[in-house]
């Protein structure tokens, strides 16, 4: 419950970057997301011990990302090595969402 507005601002991000993508294609520039999954940050610092297990528990690598692992991917995609890369999600998660 209440994740209706996170849902359709990512929808509606996914959606964008990917008609930006299109328009964009002709130039040459690629435009993509990257999408993280739950990452060690103050606000997953506080977690209630039960909710980090539950969350944890979900995630085949076992643990956190961390904000250095999401910059990675920024990067990869930023980069001459990425560019024939456009209109995608990047997924970040430690396998939590395959697809």
């Amino acid at each position: 419950a209440g994740q209706t507005n996170y849902s359709a601002a990512k929808a509606g991000i996914e959606g964008f970057s990917r008609a930006l993508a299109r328009e964009m294609g002709g130039r040459n520039i690629t435009v993509n997301c990257v999408a993280p999954g739950f990452i060690a940050t103050d606000m997953t610092e506080v977690l209630d011990e039960k909710v980090r297990t539950m969350m944890l528990s979900q995630i085949p690598l076992g643990r956190l990302g961390q904000a250095s692992e999401i910059a990675a991917a920024v990067g990869f995609l930023a980069g001459a090595t990425a560019g024939y890369i456009t209109g995608t999600v990047l997924p970040v998660n430690g396998g939590m969402y395959m697809g």
